[in-house]
């Protein structure tokens, strides 16, 4: 073999009895944890939450570049998510609010402002049949306030999730942003709004942006629970959603709260009177929009 290589058997047999190296076993040591944390989390984890996982759950300082090689060398993806397709159907004659929000996603506290939506997931032998989840997050620390399961997309299934968010938080008086959906311009969801001293609002029609971190949220979810997967019942369905929201509330950290999850923000949070912040930073396309546009102005002066 060596001859055939034009490989001096001495140089062989010094590589192959040689001591691994520091690196070597780091290198090694690094591949053994990112193929665990890959079946551990179920393929959920690109490299980026991949090392914020294995430094906060090892005390390693691991770079997102070695985690990345390595997870290419081992072939290693993350899912994809797909793109949501909008479906919002506002009623005739419907009184939309204004969208008061206005894009502003920050939160100071929590129970500041709440953000709803619901969504449709498909199952069955040939997926004929179809389950409807409905949600409320809050703002400041992407906590799911309340969520109720539907086999329809009615205003029962937004009045039954509403009720169960007040009921869990009843002295908690947010600003309620949606979508312009016939349930939330129904009268009587309106209503429940002005009883509990909520002032609502609605996201523009066909500006899905308007409500991003809600459709951010439902993104997460699908890309890690549901695409590329087939649940024969309704059963099956809830209880991987289920499952889903748990390790989404107590363990998937989130690098905007410092490697985080959302229940360990929400629990220090409710504990204080002063609350800490966590700023959104600023989208890097817009960013770079403004500097170009800031540029083009000075040019004109």
């Amino acid at each position: 073999m060596c001859q055939c290589l034009g490989v001096k058997r001495a140089n062989y047999y010094r590589w192959l009895h040689h001591e691994r190296s520091q690196f070597d076993k780091r290198w090694d040591l690094l591949i053994e944890t990112v193929r665990a944390y890959h079946e551990t989390y179920d393929h959920k984890l690109g490299y980026r939450m991949m090392k914020d996982y294995i430094n906060h759950d090892k005390g390693t300082a691991y770079t997102e570049y070695q985690v990345y090689k390595v997870m290419r060398y081992l072939g290693i993806k993350s899912r994809i998510r797909q793109k949501r397709q909008n479906c919002t159907v506002r009623a005739k004659d419907a009184k939309a609010a204004p969208n008061v929000l206005n894009r502003d996603f920050n939160a100071a506290i929590p129970n500041e402002k709440w953000v709803t939506d619901v969504t449709e997931f498909k199952y069955g032998n040939r997926f004929e049949h179809k389950l409807y989840l409905s949600v409320i997050l809050d703002l400041y620390d992407r906590f799911p306030v309340s969520k109720k399961y539907g086999d329809s997309n009615n205003n029962v299934l937004v009045h039954n999730t509403f009720d169960k968010a007040v009921e869990a938080y009843p002295e908690a008086h947010p600003l309620f942003h949606s979508d312009a959906g016939f349930q939330y311009t129904s009268p009587s969801f309106q209503n429940k709004l002005r009883e509990h001293g909520m002032i609502q609002s609605m996201s523009r029609i066909g500006c899905c942006i308007d409500n991003g971190p809600m459709e951010g949220f439902w993104g997460i979810l699908k890309c890690e629970m549901y695409y590329g997967k087939h649940y024969r019942t309704k059963e099956e369905l809830i209880h991987a959603l289920e499952e889903w929201f748990r390790y989404y509330t107590y363990e998937r950290y989130q690098r905007r709260f410092g490697v985080r999850t959302p229940y360990e923000v929400r629990s220090e949070a409710l504990k204080t009177e002063t609350p800490a912040e966590y700023k959104i930073p600023e989208n890097k396309r817009i960013m770079k929009y403004k500097q170009e546009h800031y540029k083009s102005q000075q040019a004109t002066i």
